[in-house]
């Protein structure tokens, strides 16, 4: 059967994304600890080759893996997770789930790779198992009290103080202080419900709270006008709360622009109270400092 050149250019893009697919997903198969994991990464890796090399046979022509593409898919991999790079993966399987499906009314044998390519999928879901996602509440928990809290309190102390110094260290100590009173309470209510891991929740909703707290006061160190570092804080406030929705939208299948919406609302919405608390206060008691 000759072959359209539409059909052509479909099956070289297939083709190419399958022997990224086979790199990718041996590499990814050599970070792996556990056993029964690695096996199926390389099997699925064994699949990608033998859709590549069908493909082959249909085009005629070879194809080399993308560097820049493995290196980038193997770099979230290695710096967000095992999960949150499966999960991206997944999202091109079904990519190449549907782009099949389109070629499938003109070649037959596509309906083996289908197959596969739906059998990769369930196999990915099952396999994800990572730690950090396990405490991923506790993460939240830690992350959102920061961005609410801190928010509005530099939004209180930048009116107050209108000195940068002052809000820093006085912000800094803030954040560090309820860090550790946030994390306690986590341990105590883990704990009270029976959780194993009473002090892992702790760890990870101390150390979300902190990393949040020295992004937010960092710009009151670089720069000089406090109503300036105000509006950089909430912007970095803004990019942190986009950053880990995505994360875990794409992790835990959330939905994105809901969960960002609600949590930037409420922490934009506490900044901008606090900010009209400070003036008020300023106002009516009258204390410069």
């Amino acid at each position: 059967m000759e072959l359209s050149q539409n059909i052509i250019q479909k099956l070289l893009q297939n083709q190419q994304d399958e022997i990224n697919a086979y790199t990718l997903y041996g590499r990814i198969a050599a970070l792996l600890k556990d056993a029964e994991n690695r096996s199926t990464l390389l099997q699925i890796a064994q699949d990608e080759m033998k859709h590549y090399l069908r493909l082959k046979e249909v085009t005629g022509q070879g194809l080399k893996p993308q560097r820049y593409r493995v290196l980038l898919n193997l770099w979230f991999v290695r710096i967000f997770g095992i999960t949150f790079g499966i999960k991206m993966l997944e999202r091109t399987e079904s990519r190449g789930i549907a782009s099949y499906g389109q070629i499938d009314v003109d070649l037959e044998f596509m309906d083996e790779i289908v197959r596969d390519e739906e059998r990769h999928e369930s196999e990915l879901i099952e396999m994800l198992n990572e730690e950090r996602l396990k405490y991923i509440g506790s993460i939240v928990l830690g992350l959102n009290d920061a961005l609410v809290e801190l928010t509005g309190a530099l939004a209180g102390y930048t009116i107050a103080f209108q000195n940068t110094k002052l809000i820093f260290l006085t912000g800094l100590i803030t954040g560090i202080s309820a860090s550790f009173s946030m994390a306690a309470s986590e341990y105590l209510a883990t704990k009270h419900e029976g959780g194993a891991d009473a002090l892992k929740s702790a760890f990870y909703t101390g150390m979300a709270y902190v990393f949040t707290v020295i992004f937010l006061v960092l710009p009151f160190t670089l720069l000089h006008n406090p109503f300036v570092c105000l509006a950089v804080t909430l912007f970095v406030a803004v990019m942190i709360i986009a950053a880990f929705n995505f994360y875990i939208s794409v992790a835990k299948g959330y939905d994105f622009k809901k969960r960002f919406l609600e949590m930037a609302s409420i922490s934009l919405g506490i900044a901008g109270i606090s900010f009209l608390i400070g003036i008020l206060i300023k106002k009516f008691i009258g204390v410069d400092i």
